[in-house]
């Protein structure tokens, strides 16, 4: 997915073309999870929080015969899903509150519950709510001690737009410890698989940092605010990027990114 699904205090919606800007690396991390996907012919598949449908791109290449379901929250998102994936059915949900249909084997969601202050709750009720057999796949950034994550917290808090970014309840939860997600999860499954993954993505420059997290974790942040202020505040950020990120000898910049996997089998 796309790290599109809503935040508390959104005021805009998310941008495909933004995310998109790095399709290539964003996409990895699907792929490596539905690798681990121990189905063969699941009838019925959907990606939850599915973005621009890179992910469901890959669900569809995977499995040809399942009835596909993309589940996002963003207009604009799901607009994108629907052009570049038109064989799939799209719908606009909350997942928060949303439930699959009865004998859906897979529910795959790719960068999109960190969004959920109570996400271990929903992961626990979706799983429940799948046939013995059926799989929950999910990918998280577990990020938020990275430097890019606390800059922007640091950065939020310490300028004219303070007030406005605090109000929007911008910033990320830290995840569950995969202790916490295996006493949760494993008691309502037959199989449970948790880990990690550091990406080393490599940027070109301190600018492509902070264009990366626009596409994502930024954007809550910046949606607070409006013109002059939202111009300030961003070249805040990439100030305090430029500090906090080292440039290699060719001038390019490596985002170290931790993601936390999980593959739950009912």
């Amino acid at each position: 997915m796309a790290d599109t699904a809503p935040y508390r205090g959104a005021t805009e919606d998310w941008s495909a073309k933004q995310y998109l800007k790095f399709e290539d690396e964003r996409t990895r991390p699907p792929r490596d999870l539905l690798a681990q996907v121990p189905l063969s012919g699941p009838k019925r598949v959907v990606d939850l929080g599915c973005g621009p449908g890179n992910s469901t791109e890959l669900l569809m290449e995977r499995f040809p015969s399942a009835e596909m379901i993309g589940v996002d929250s963003s207009p604009d998102m799901l607009q994108q899903a629907r052009e570049r994936v038109p064989n799939c059915t799209f719908v606009k949900g909350d997942l928060e509150t949303w439930m699959p249909q009865e004998r859906t084997d897979l529910l795959f969601g790719n960068a999109v519950f960190q969004w959920l202050p109570d996400h271990p709750k929903v992961l626990a009720r979706l799983l429940t709510a799948l046939p013995p057999g059926g799989v929950l796949a999910v990918q998280m950034p577990d990020n938020t001690r990275e430097p890019a994550l606390q800059l922007m917290e640091e950065v939020g808090a310490s300028g004219p737009w303070a007030n406005a970014i605090a109000k929007s309840g911008a910033a990320r939860n830290d995840l569950l410890r995969p202790e916490e997600f295996y006493d949760l999860l494993r008691p309502l499954c037959s199989h449970l698989d948790i880990w990690h993954t550091h990406y080393n993505h490599i940027m070109p420059n301190h600018a492509g940092v902070v264009e990366w997290f626009k596409g994502s974790s930024l954007r809550p942040f910046y949606s607070a605010l409006d013109g002059t202020m939202r111009e300030q505040f961003l070249a805040a950020y990439s100030d305090a990027i430029t500090r906090a990120y080292s440039v290699r000898y060719d001038g390019k910049v490596i985002l170290k990114f931790p993601r936390l996997f999980i593959l739950a089998v009912r």
